[in-house]
């Protein structure tokens, strides 16, 4: 049985070391057989880029001729090489670990990758060349190009950059005009990319790029204009991430068996399943990332893991959060609160970024598609319809959300989490949270009368419930055509935890007359609710009436 690849992003480790491979390498032979020799690739935080630059760099690399057949022997491409395989020197550049601390450190940093880089190149291929680390890294650059020329008049290099963003997009989260200065007409990047620009005229044949999101391009673009973007290419899709096929493909290579595996399935595609990134895609994609966390932990242990979200992505994707207040804030909530409350929004996405203007309301939902946030669920009058892809997000999402109001209301509620599962868990009350919602709309109600309605108190609510770290929070799930508001299932059901579902009404103050009316209506529900076979089959489920009358909120159990 092979290991399973977590925090593996080494192509020949993973190989040699014996490790399980989901075969990407067919798509090795679509990029070639683009007309397009310079290709950008955008994917959110911890999808694969980095293993299959690595892919690429084994597969194209002129030392790697002996080791073809080690390496690619039990792979698509393997079996149907191209005419390039082990063609090119590779040239990489990866500027993931960058210092951003400000402006002067983060061109130290760029400066550095480069030297370090190119230094690395030279020596694996043998070359004649002084990397002077006093020089600019355009300059440097454009030296080796020169050099190259001389000594290797027929071969050509392959450029790969990993996470070319990833400096730029740290940066511009906390100062702009530092960002600005980096990529401006005078700016350093701005004048490297110049240079491989240049470098594609002579010996760069061809050219590989990712990142996260394109919030350089435009900025880099009058530098660097040659790149064809096949982000959202619906042939490439699936280049990156799990297909539902492969995930199974993964289970069975772990011996685990078909018991197991319905029990585990439909998990993993609530959590890390849901991502299209293209209009016409054909597969929604499981993060790739997320599921080797899981899977590692189930196989060691042969039970799901306490925490189903792992700890390192979810520390990546809460730093892009400052990505968001590029936004006007206006604008980043209307967004924020119409996505967690599951409706979708139609829009295009940006292609191309330019932070010298201030973001639109597209701009930031274009954004949350290429940080991971949001994805393409499906389409309305040719337009993207985009929504929260999966549980994981939905998570990350409401903490999001709930730390802005919290913020903005002066409203803190961290110690709380613990008492209210408790009392939800063993009890199967409400007491607690329901508290907890009217420290939100007291305070809300002292400032916005005009958010009062019955989504934005059931989005609070929702908001809090997802940080129940015990619980999976249904919102209006769909059974037998009926939509019960939200529904808190334990994640442990042998630990005979309640299940609560919850039915929400609202009135605005002068309503509240109509109170006992709004209550016989939501009773009304939850009892046809309770009749739907699904449902009926929750043993000792408890169930809620909430209705909010202006900033109160009263409650009764049917």
């Amino acid at each position: 049985m092979k290991k399973l690849p977590y925090g593996i992003s080494n192509y020949e480790e993973l190989i040699e070391d014996g490790y399980y491979y989901v075969d990407k390498t067919k798509y090795i032979e679509k990029l070639e057989s683009l007309p397009e020799k310079r290709i950008i690739f955008l994917r959110p935080r911890k999808f694969g880029k980095t293993l299959f630059t690595s892919i690429l760099e084994n597969y194209y690399d002129v030392r790697k001729i002996e080791k073809f057949e080690k390496l690619f022997g039990e792979t698509y491409i393997g079996k149907n090489p191209t005419k390039l395989k082990n063609k090119y020197h590779i040239l990489r550049f990866n500027f993931s670990g960058i210092d951003t601390t400000d402006g002067e450190s983060t061109i130290r940093g760029f400066k550095r990758e480069i030297a370090s880089s190119i230094k690395l190149f030279v020596e694996k291929y043998n070359l004649d060349f002084f990397v002077n680390k006093e020089n600019e890294a355009e300059d440097i650059l454009d030296d080796l190009f020169k050099a190259f020329q001389i000594q290797r008049k027929t071969e050509k290099i392959y450029v790969i950059i990993d996470e070319y963003d990833h400096f730029a997009n740290e940066l511009l989260g906390f100062n702009v005009d530092q960002f600005k200065n980096l990529v401006s007409k005078n700016g350093k990047v701005r004048k490297w990319y110049e240079i491989l620009k240049k470098g594609t005229e002579s010996v760069v044949d061809r050219i590989f790029i990712t990142g996260v999101a394109p919030i350089t391009l435009d900025s880099l673009t009058s530098g660097f204009n040659i790149g064809s973007d096949i982000t959202q290419d619906r042939e490439f899709n699936e280049m990156l991430g799990f297909t539902r096929e492969e995930v199974i493909e993964m289970l069975d290579s772990q011996k685990i068996i078909n018991e197991s595996k319905e029990k585990i399935l439909p998990i993993m595609k609530e959590y890390y399943d849901g991502y299209k990134f293209s209009l016409h895609g054909k597969e929604k994609i499981y993060n790739s990332n997320m599921c080797l966390y899981f899977l590692k932990s189930y196989v060691r242990f042969n039970s799901i893991p306490e925490s189903l979200i792992d700890v390192n992505i979810a520390s990546d994707y809460s730093k892009l959060g400052k990505m968001l207040d590029l936004c006007n804030g206006d604008e980043r909530q209307k967004v924020i609160e119409k996505t967690v409350i599951g409706e979708g929004i139609i829009s295009e996405i940006t292609e191309k970024f330019n932070p010298a203007i201030e973001f639109t309301e597209k701009d930031l939902i274009s954004m949350l598609f290429y940080l991971g946030y949001l994805t393409i669920e499906d389409e309305e009058v040719g337009y993207p319809k985009l929504n929260i892809p999966n549980i994981v997000m939905k998570e990350l999402y409401a903490d999001y959300f709930l730390k802005i109001l919290s913020d903005e209301l002066d409203v803190d509620i961290s110690g709380y989490y613990s008492e209210i599962a408790r009392e939800i868990a063993l009890e199967g009350k409400i007491d607690k949270i329901v508290e907890t919602l009217k420290k939100y709309l007291s305070n809300l109600s002292n400032r916005d009368y005009m958010k009062f309605d019955e989504k934005y108190v059931k989005l609070i609510f929702y908001c809090i419930a997802m940080n129940l770290k015990i619980f999976r929070l249904k919102s209006e799930m769909e059974v037998e055509r009926r939509y019960p508001d939200i529904l808190l299932i334990p994640k442990n059901k042998e630990k005979g935890y309640k299940t609560v579902m919850i039915e929400f009404k609202y009135l605005k103050k002068d309503e509240a007359n109509k109170l006992k009316e709004k209550q016989e209506e939501g009773i009304k529900q939850l009892k046809e609710y309770a009749e739907l076979e699904e449902i009926k089959a929750i043993e000792g489920l408890k169930k809620y009436c909430v209705v909010a009358v202006g900033a109160d909120v009263m409650v009764r159990e049917v």
